[in-house]
């Protein structure tokens, strides 16, 4: 009876904590990752909305604000930032389909879960290119 009881707690899985210096050497899936750096585009996001409707209300006021507007977006940091801000948006909304799509259970096998935030990944950094190159005049 006590060799049946040791049986079953020896199957129970170990759930251990990760500790700080263990982080480093963790090797995350790709839907981990595209999970994470979602939750963090949301977060940057939300946390610009001031300076992304100050841009918006500078474009939109009149032709002297919108002179002012063109002379911030300009500048090289402003430019860096806009570009940040884009690649959050288009990692956001490519990522945010991608999980409408597991919601509707397509695309849940692991494969095809891996594949898909690989795809999310490198669809929002070519798109981010493709209009940093725009913004930058290169294009």
């Amino acid at each position: 009876m006590v060799d049946a009881q040791n049986e079953v707690k020896n199957t129970k899985p170990v759930y251990r904590n990760i500790g700080l210096a263990q982080l480093i050497h963790y090797r995350l899936p790709w839907a981990g990752k595209v999970s994470i750096l979602h939750r963090i585009s949301g977060a940057v996001l939300f946390l610009m909305l001031p300076f992304i409707l100050y841009l918006l209300d500078q474009s939109l006021a009149s032709e002297l604000s919108y002179q002012k507007f063109q002379a911030i977006t300009n500048h090289i940091l402003v430019k860096i930032i806009c570009l940040g801000l884009i690649w959050c948006f288009l990692h956001h909304f490519c990522a945010g389909i991608r999980y409408l799509l597991l919601d509707l259970e397509i695309g849940v096998e692991k494969s095809e879960s891996n594949r898909s935030a690989i795809v999310v990944f490198v669809l929002g950094v070519a798109l981010t290119a493709a209009v940093g190159l725009k913004l930058f005049g290169l294009y």
